[in-house]
């Protein structure tokens, strides 16, 4: 189990499921703020998280609102607490994440270059993969240098329809 599975079980104080459209949803908070989302059979799913089910936990049910917002128009902003737990480098690479606007797209590239580690492509792909916050920290726009729909933790279909969701999204001028 990595460090950051043994956070989110160590310190996950309510979680709920919700339905998507893509599947049901696995979400966790800890007091701090929202620490989960994972598709299920996504890989690095915790497994069963030692926290009461509280689907009406006030912090919990407004991820829930603001995903179904997110799935009925394709961009809604997430405007959440997060507990993003991981290693520095984990950390920065998922801020970085969060800035790639809706329905665009970056590299593994240009992730590494962002964060000024240029020589670090493998590293941000090893940590854009255990991404905890499935959709809510966008990692589904990172593709290949090619712009090939390379590997996502829920499952490359997943990936697919949220690039094509984002893709229909109005274009606010």
């Amino acid at each position: 189990m990595s460090t950051a599975i043994d956070a989110i079980h160590a310190h996950c104080t309510a979680q709920a499921t919700i339905d998507t459209p893509l599947g049901p949803l696995l979400l966790a908070r800890t007091p701090k703020g929202i620490a989960g989302a994972w598709f299920e059979g996504q890989k690095h799913h915790p497994g069963p998280i030692d926290a009461p089910q509280r689907p009406r936990d006030p912090l919990l049910a407004r991820v829930a609102r603001q995903l179904r917002d997110y799935f009925d128009t394709g961009d809604a902003p997430f405007d959440l607490p997060f507990d993003l737990r991981g290693t520095p480098f984990q950390r920065r690479v998922w801020q970085a994440l969060l800035g790639i606007p809706t329905g665009d797209t970056r590299s593994y590239t240009d992730i590494a270059r962002s964060i000024g580690a240029p020589q670090a492509v493998r590293a941000v792909g090893a940590a854009v993969g255990r991404n905890p916050l499935s959709v809510i920290v966008p990692c589904h726009r990172v593709l290949g240098s090619d712009g090939s729909m390379t590997g996502y933790a829920g499952g490359v279909e997943r990936k697919r329809a949220l690039l094509s969701l984002e893709a229909r999204a109005p274009v606010v001028a």
